[in-house]
């Protein structure tokens, strides 16, 4: 297998470089590049097409550091987020897709449970990951509709231990992180499979459909998880 990785800090790169060989990989490349600048996306796969010679797989999930709080107006990160969050994937996407459709490959995007179901806090984020629902779900659709056997698999990821998100939920909200080691695993099970979309951990689907059937009684249950007084 032949991996390449991206990554704003080159030093974050070699670390998952270094684990990827030790799990087996043949050869893996690695770039770094902030995806807030939007000529970076295609410079990075153009850097995959001619360290590797193709992509089988295009695994999107970056994201731009973002606080945990109430909304204050400000525009201009939504604006900057949106970039990182949303329009960089589509920018990948679209320079990968002529070398995804040569391949019969796949795409998978890392959402979040956030983009099913907006919660306190997270007024931008959650509008990033809504808007990859929207674009990568009609997209799916016209590559059916025009034959390409290029799958998309969106996953829908519930509260995970990274150590910048329990940084930013202590003693805000009252909920139990999951192993990211075990996300990674689902994320890799549904592209390989060519899943249409994969919940992790599993109530996120659950939880997902009963605030469509419960909306009121769900929003309630939501915000009783924050430690809020204001």
């Amino acid at each position: 297998m032949h991996v390449w990785v991206s990554h704003l800090f080159p030093f974050i790169s070699g670390k998952v470089a270094d684990k990827c060989l030790e799990l087996g990989a043949k050869n893996v490349r690695s770039i770094a590049a902030d995806m807030a600048d939007p000529r970076n996306p295609k410079r990075v796969v153009q850097f995959a097409l001619e360290k590797l010679g193709g992509l089988d797989y295009l695994v999107l999930n970056h994201i731009g550091a973002t606080p945990f709080q109430m909304w204050d107006r400000d525009s201009e990160h939504t604006r900057w987020l949106m970039q990182v969050n949303f329009l960089s994937f589509v920018e990948l996407a679209g320079a990968a897709l002529p070398l995804l459709t040569k391949s019969n490959g796949s795409i998978v995007v890392v959402s979040s449970l956030c983009g099913k179901i907006a919660t306190p806090f997270t007024a931008s984020y959650s509008a990033t990951k809504f808007a990859l629902g929207g674009f990568f779900t009609s997209l799916r659709h016209e590559l059916a509709m025009q034959r390409k056997h290029v799958s998309v698999t969106l996953c829908f990821l519930g509260l995970i231990d990274t150590q910048s998100t329990l940084e930013k939920i202590q003693g805000i909200l009252s909920m139990q992180p999951y192993p990211a080691s075990d996300s990674a695993l689902a994320i890799i099970k549904g592209g390989m499979t060519r899943a249409r979309e994969i919940y992790f951990p599993w109530w996120v689907d659950l939880v997902s459909k009963l605030h469509d059937w419960f909306p009121e009684a769900s929003d309630q249950m939501i915000r009783n998880a924050y430690n809020y007084s204001g």
